[in-house]
């Protein structure tokens, strides 16, 4: 028997903004061409068949045509529901389309009930384990302790393994979607880790011939039986530099015996150009990113106005703009950008940032606002650390053979007298303040200042 195994078609899916319908269409019509052309006899699409779980009717019109295309090429059709589908909405005509070859398995109850198909060898039992909730699924999977994806997956696969005991020779394959330890993320696959840990062992699938994986939109081989097929387009520019492809897989009577890669035709390629914007409208080595989807880092010394719009002059497909200083990111650099420098620079330089070079007497007011309010900040306090010096020297000087006197009270009327000296200082220095800033420290309508009490 030979299966082609594919996944994560996310069929309905934007990037950037722009529709990808079309693309997806063409790389289901370049799927069904190669089920012809291998012969296949079963096509597993574990999952992700939508991109949202309430598609638009165009994207299910899409879908429909891809599976309609791949019926004709000859293969029965074996698909579960992903986290990005609604099972429930999936799965809903199940029974009509098994009778046209399209078996669907979005349901806790199907997990160990298999599609069997029959070959020169006979028969290969396909179980569907669509994704799985940990909190949702586990009372129904009869785990109510279950909090991680690897316990959940762990009594699915026991049922799965409990009726192919009863299944004398019959061969295994088991569509999963999951994260598996050991695959890696592309970043553009949505994280399943509500509910607990996401990742599950690769021993969870020890016995199957064969399991097909969906998830990870990369290819990947965990095992010689067990893989990721990976998305048939690229869904973010961190997949710009992988080769989308699906896995030819071959069953004889005993189970696996090959597994084949055949790569998909790049529908539209992605490139990541950086420059200014003169540079990438105009150098002739960016020609070969013209027909590609786009993402430009500018370089400009200032902000290019409208630049997406004339990228798009010579990059139709440009669909991410984004500017960087020459000198890099000014936001990502604030602590050394500040280090060593005086509160009136700092100010100074986010006055140009913001609104551009403050004029002299701009910067005479700030210098003069900023004195103030550091002596409005820190006045309490060298108040209260010279009220301490005069106190300890008066103390001294009671007894002149120690520097201080620290077990000499003195009476009240010495003490007033040191705190009133501290406090008459304290009060010419605001007073001083008060010169050099009118007005900021008035109290009253008559524009007088405070007196500081003895």
């Amino acid at each position: 028997m030979r299966i082609l195994h594919t996944s994560d078609w996310h069929i309905g899916r934007t990037f950037h903004g722009v529709d990808l319908l079309v693309d997806q269409e063409s790389s289901l019509m370049a799927i069904a061409e190669l089920v012809a052309a291998e012969r296949v006899d079963v096509v597993v699409l574990p999952g992700d068949v939508y991109d949202r779980s309430i598609p638009s009717a165009d994207a299910i019109a899409v879908c429909n045509r891809g599976f309609e295309a791949i019926r004709a090429a000859g293969a029965t059709i074996v698909a579960t529901s992903g986290n990005h589908d609604s099972p429930t909405r999936l799965g809903a005509l199940g029974s009509f389309a098994a009778a046209g070859g399209l078996h669907l398995r979005c349901g806790i109850s199907e997990v160990a009930r298999p599609i069997l198909v029959s070959d020169g060898h006979g028969e290969v039992a396909f179980y569907g384990i669509p994704y799985l909730e940990p909190e949702i699924t586990r009372v129904e999977l009869g785990v109510p302790q279950a909090r991680s994806h690897a316990e959940i997956l762990d009594a699915a696969m026991g049922l799965i393994r409990a009726d192919l005991g009863g299944r004398a020779g019959v061969r295994s394959v088991v569509l999963a979607h999951a994260f598996v330890v050991g695959g890696e993320a592309t970043g553009s696959e949505r994280s399943i880790s509500v509910g607990g840990v996401e990742t599950v062992p690769l021993s969870a699938f020890d016995g199957i011939d064969y399991v097909a994986l969906g998830h990870l939109h990369s290819p990947q081989t965990l095992s010689e039986s067990v893989r990721y097929s990976g998305s048939p387009l690229p869904y973010s520019f961190g997949e710009r530099s992988h080769r989308k492809a699906v896995w030819i897989v071959e069953l004889d009577a005993a189970g696996l015996t090959s597994v084949e890669r055949r790569e998909l035709p790049v529908v539209r390629g992605l490139s990541q150009l950086s420059g200014t914007l003169e540079e990438l409208l105009g150098a002739p080595e960016y020609a070969g990113a013209e027909a590609d989807y786009v993402s430009a880092t500018l370089t400009d010394t200032a902000r290019p106005v409208d630049a997406l719009r004339r990228l798009r002059d010579r990059f139709p497909h440009a669909v991410h703009v984004e500017w960087v200083r020459p000198e890099g990111n000014p936001e990502l650099r604030y602590r050394e950008r500040v280090h060593g420098r005086r509160d009136t620079e700092i100010a100074q330089s986010f006055l140009t940032d913001v609104r551009g070079e403050p004029t002299a007497g701009e910067m005479t007011w700030l210098e003069r606002a900023l004195a103030a309010a550091v002596r409005e900040k820190d006045g309490p306090v060298r108040m209260a650390n010279r009220a301490a010096e005069i106190e300890a020297a008066v103390r001294a000087s009671l007894d002149p053979k120690t520097d201080s006197a620290p077990g000499v009270e003195l009476d009240a009327e010495t003490e007033r007298a040191a705190r009133g000296l501290a406090a008459a200082e304290a009060g010419q220095a605001v007073r001083g303040a008060a010169d050099e800033a009118p007005g900021l420290f008035d109290t009253g309508e008559d524009g007088g200042t405070a007196e500081l009490s003895a």
